[in-house]
């Protein structure tokens, strides 16, 4: 089995007195699509951030190739293709100029992936002439995807990246994710709230609550586990299930929200009375990232 392409160990941060991440641990091996999913605040730019090594860690340690993220080799980070939140091109370049000084940056640099992607994602000559501060939000973002993948990288990490793609943009940059990115192996961490898009390409999903992945697994296996049972009161389990993510007493019912299988559920699922209703991808995130939602 080979090792993790990037590992944090008892990761902490804090910003003031807020304790964003929380002696968190967390390992993502080559080849893996995670999905980072978590509420808004919960500190996912923030881990993305810790773990490119774009912010100080107020504890523990990461990894990303075997080397620490702090103090990264120039090989190393031109391994690496990363979308911020928010687009950090040069704005006064236009978008040539710009791809020619990080042209420079990348052995690696894939010229002909680059000029396609200008080509299908509409930026022609007009617009390749235009300094990038007179572009839209959503031209930008796509200018910054482009730069990202221009060097077919090992390792990408995608922060919010559709965010101000209309339906169409997304659609073409999940297509270009699914057919040329995730094709060619490369280890990919996306966060976005937008969960249809998780669904669509990420083959394992991480949520992150109270500066912690509170859950982590492939995709399809947590969502057919995931249920929500609804028993009578006077049948409720005195002890709590493997897989229990939460549970809610509301009067005469019992709400249960469990991930995976157990004995003793099996059994109580067969008794008169109880209701068992499978959960969707948004059913399970509202669950596991609300307060008073087991850790």
């Amino acid at each position: 089995m080979s090792a993790p392409l990037v590992r944090m160990s008892s990761v902490s941060k804090y910003f003031g007195s807020q304790r964003v991440l929380d002696g968190l641990d967390w390992q993502v091996a080559p080849g893996q699509v995670v999905g980072l999913l978590g509420r808004n605040g919960a500190g996912k730019s923030t881990l993305l951030e810790c773990m490119l090594g774009l912010r100080e860690l107020d504890g523990g340690s990461i990894a990303l190739f075997g080397e620490e993220s702090a103090t990264l080799s120039e090989l190393a980070r031109a391994r690496i293709g990363y979308v911020p939140q928010k687009a950090d091109l040069f704005d006064w370049l236009t978008p040539d100029q710009m791809l020619d000084y990080f042209k420079a940056m990348y052995p690696r640099w894939n010229a002909a992936k680059v000029e396609g992607l200008l080509s299908r994602w509409g930026f022609g000559p007009d617009m390749r002439a235009r300094q990038i501060k007179r572009m839209s939000g959503g031209e930008q973002q796509r200018l910054a995807i482009i730069r990202a993948l221009a060097h077919d990288p090992d390792l990408l990490i995608l922060d919010e990246p559709v965010s101000a793609l209309d339906p169409v943009g997304r659609r073409e940059f999940l297509r270009e994710l699914v057919d040329d990115v995730i094709e060619r192996g490369t280890t990919v961490v996306f966060s976005t709230h937008i969960l249809t898009d998780l669904e669509r390409v990420a083959f394992d999903l991480a949520f992150l609550k109270d500066g912690r992945i509170a859950l982590q697994g492939q995709t399809d296996a947590l969502l057919e586990g995931a249920r929500r049972i609804l028993v009578p009161a006077t049948m409720e389990p005195g002890r709590k299930l493997e897989g229990e993510v939460r549970r809610l007493r509301d009067g005469a019912m019992v709400s249960m929200i469990v991930q995976g299988q157990d004995a003793g559920l099996d059994q109580l699922v067969r008794e008169p009375g109880v209701r068992v209703e499978k959960l969707s991808l948004e059913d399970l995130f509202i669950e596991i990232t609300r307060e008073g939602a087991a850790k």
